[in-house]
C-alpha cells in the first residue's frame, strides 16, 4: 500500500485538489479511504490489554467485539482466517492481551483493531478450548475407556511421532536399545510446535494407518508452554489418533502437562522414555513370560494326559460291559433260534414215534417199492410184499 503524507489533511496547496473548494468536494467514500490509508500507514501493529465486551460471532464466520478499559473501548474485528491462531473465542468480561493493526472500517469509517491474535491473562483462553474440544469428543464416545485397546507386549514395529531434533526421540531410542529386543523402530518426523505442527501430526497418522506395518504407535514431544504443547490439543490431532487401527501412546511433555491427545489415546506415558517403556517389554519381563509359558504348557500337558487316562479307563469299562451285554443276547438269540431248529426238524419229529419212508437212493418214498425206514436210533431196510390202497386217498 502506497504511503499517503501524514499532513493529508493540511491545508491544500492547490485549489484544484479534491476536497480542497465546494466546487470540488471529496466523497465520503473517497474520504474513509484516505483516513484508512493514513492509520495503516502509520500505526504498527501492537499489544493492547483490555477487557472483552459485546461479543459476536457473525455468519459470515468473523468475530466482532470491544475491547475496554478504565477510560476508553475501542471496536476489535478477528477475521475467519486468522481465528487458527487462537485457542478459543474469548468470553465476555474475559481480560485478554491482543496483538492487531489499527485500520478504518470505510462502511461506516469506524476506528478499529484488527486482531491477529490473542492470549488470556492466565490460562482462561487455553481451559476454554481444552473444554470445547474435550465436550464435542465425549459427546461422540471418543474419550470413553471402553474403546481403547491394549498395548501390544512385544511388538515387532514401533512408529514413533514426533521432532527427529527433539529430546523425546533420543529418549525413546535410549530406552529401547537397553531393552534391545529386536523391535524395528520407525520414526515419522513432524514439527511438534507452531501453525503447521497439528496438521503435520494429524497426516503422519493417517499416512501410518496407511502403511499398516506398525504394531503400536508414538506421539510425543518434551514438555513445553501451553503454547509449545498445543497442537496436542488439536481437534485434527485427537480424531488421528481415534481413528488410528493401531493402539498409539502419547507422551507429551512431563508428567504434569495433560493434553487432549493423551485422553484420546489408548494409553498416556508421563514421559516419552515412560513411553518406549510401555511399547516395548524388557529382557526380564520376556524371561518372566517364557518361564511362565513353560509351566502353563507343563501344567496342561499333565492335565491332558491324566484326562486321557481316565478317558481310556472309562473306555476299556464301557467296551467290557457292552462285550457282556453283547454276549449274553447273542446267546440268548442262538438258544432261541436252537429251539426253534430243533422243533422244526424231522429228527425230533422221529422221535415221537414216526418214521420216513424212503427209496435206495435216499429220497422220501411216494410211492409202494423196497424202501427203507429211516428211524430215530437207526434205519431199517424192507421189500414191499402186499400193496393195498388207501381208503382215506381213494376218497380224496
Amino acid at each position: 500500500m502506497k504511503a499517503v503524507p501524514f499532513d493529508l489533511f493540511a491545508p491544500p496547496r492547490s485549489r484544484s485538489a479534491p476536497g480542497a473548494a465546494a466546487d470540488n468536494p471529496l466523497s465520503v467514500g473517497d474520504l474513509a479511504l484516505r483516513t484508512r490509508e493514513v492509520v495503516e500507514s502509520h500505526l504498527r501493529p501492537v499489544w493492547v490489554r483490555g477487557e472483552i465486551t459485546d461479543f459476536k460471532r457473525h455468519r459470515n464466520g468473523h468475530w466482532y467485539f470491544c475491547l475496554r478499559d478504565r477510560v476508553a473501548q475501542i471496536r476489535c474485528v478477528v477475521w475467519s482466517g486468522d481465528q487458527h491462531r487462537m485457542p478459543a473465542p474469548p468470553d465476555d468480561g474475559m481480560q485478554v492481551v491482543v496483538f492487531g493493526h489499527m485500520t478504518v472500517y470505510t462502511a461506516r469509517a469506524d476506528l478499529q483493531l484488527k486482531v491477529t491474535r490473542i492470549d488470556a491473562e492466565g490460562d482462561g483462553l487455553w481451559r476454554k478450548a481444552m473444554e470445547l474440544t474435550l465436550a464435542k469428543l465425549r459427546r461422540e464416545g471418543l474419550l470413553d475407556e471402553s474403546r481403547k485397546r491394549a498395548i501390544p507386549r512385544f511388538p515387532s514395529v514401533v512408529a514413533v511421532v514426533t521432532s527427529p531434533d527433539g529430546a523425546a526421540l533420543r529418549d525413546i531410542v535410549v530406552v529401547m536399545r537397553k531393552r534391545n529386543l529386536g523391535a524395528r523402530l520407525v520414526l515419522c518426523p513432524v514439527k511438534v510446535q507452531g501453525d503447521s505442527a497439528a496438521g503435520e501430526i494429524a497426516a503422519a497418522l493417517k499416512r501410518l494407518a496407511r502403511w499398516g506395518k506398525a504394531d503400536v504407535v508414538i506421539v510425543g514431544r518434551g514438555g513445553g508452554g501451553k503454547e509449545d504443547l498445543w497442537a496436542f490439543n488439536d481437534e485434527r490431532v485427537a480424531r488421528a489418533v481415534a481413528a488410528c487401527p493401531v493402539p498409539v501412546i502419547s507422551a507429551v511433555g512431563h508428567e504434569a502437562d495433560i493434553t487432549i491427545c493423551d485422553a484420546v489415546a489408548d494409553l498416556r506415558a508421563a514421559t516419552p522414555s515412560a513411553a518406549a517403556a510401555a511399547a516395548c517389554a524388557s529382557r526380564d519381563e520376556v524371561r518372566k513370560v517364557f518361564s511362565l509359558a513353560q509351566r502353563d504348557l507343563s501344567d496342561a500337558l499333565t492335565a491332558r494326559i491324566q484326562y486321557a487316562r481316565h478317558h481310556l479307563t472309562r473306555l476299556a469299562r464301557s467296551v467290557a460291559q457292552s462285550s457282556t451285554r453283547i454276549v449274553a443276547r447273542k446267546k440268548a438269540l442262538l438258544t432261541t433260534s436252537a429251539a426253534r431248529l430243533n422243533a422244526l426238524s424231522p429228527l425230533a419229529t422221529l422221535s415221537r414215534g414216526y418214521a420216513v419212508a424212503r427209496d435206495e437212493r435216499g429220497y422220501a418214498l411216494t410211492s409202494y417199492r423196497q424202501f427203507s425206514l429211516l428211524l430215530r436210533d437207526g434205519r431199517i431196510v424192507a421189500e414191499t410184499e402186499e400193496v393195498s390202497a388207501d381208503k382215506n386217498s381213494d376218497r380224496s
